[in-house]
């Protein structure tokens, strides 16, 4: 049984380190340009929501798109979809599936070993954090093949995007704009409120009502 501090006491000092706020160490030059380039494209998304409505991004993860888009289509979507495609991309589309079935099957009957093969190699990482339990309905699909371009975009997995045009593009800095804001509307002191501590009687006199002397049009 420990001893009971005597009044008066002071508390070890391991307690007194923990009751401090540790200050968060300073982000590198690296990590901020990260964080700006990686803030530059979720907006550039808010600003293009078709971006996430293409087809072509079915061939970043074709077996997800089936789970996620394509068995939510009705036969004349489908049939839509396919003529904008063209043949060869609908064919390139179901030869990629069929190959990750067939990867699925022969991982399912091979004994597990640290050097059993990973995913197929055109299934795009973003893949790995995706939730792959069944959707409850079309629109948490939806949502959730969003969420999957969006991580893929935003961590710059696309290899068909011009990347450059946002990345280097001040406008998308919204985030920083609205912080910088916010900080300088804090820190800037209101002009009435000094005019009434400066003490003049005359300032401080109330706006006379009636005739100004200005025109008004």
């Amino acid at each position: 049984m420990s001893p009971t501090p005597e009044p008066g006491s002071q508390p070890p000092s391991s307690s007194l380190a923990l009751d401090k706020p540790v200050p968060r160490p300073p982000k590198s030059d690296a990590r901020t340009r990260e964080i700006r380039t990686q803030n530059r494209r979720r907006h550039y998304l808010e600003a293009h929501p078709e971006y996430l409505e293409s087809t072509e991004h079915e061939f970043a993860d074709p077996v997800l798109y089936e789970k996620l888009v394509r068995q939510y289509q009705t036969p004349a979507e489908r049939e839509a979809e396919g003529k904008r495609k063209g043949y060869s991309r609908v064919l390139e589309g179901d030869l990629l599936r069929g190959e990750a079935r067939m990867a699925e099957i022969a991982q399912s009957t091979a004994e597990p070993s640290a050097s059993s093969p990973g995913p197929p190699a055109f299934v795009d990482m973003a893949t790995v954090d995706a939730d792959l339990t069944a959707p409850a309905d079309m629109d948490e699909a939806r949502e959730r093949w969003h969420q999957f371009l969006t991580r893929r975009f935003v961590h710059g997995r696309d290899d068909d995007f011009d990347y450059d045009k946002v990345d280097f593009n001040e406008a998308f800095d919204v985030l920083e704009r609205r912080d910088a804001e916010d900080a300088w509307f804090e820190d800037e002191e209101p002009g009435w409120a000094s005019d009434r501590e400066s003490g003049d009687p005359e300032e401080q006199q109330p706006a006379k009502t009636g005739e100004t002397g200005i025109q008004d049009f």
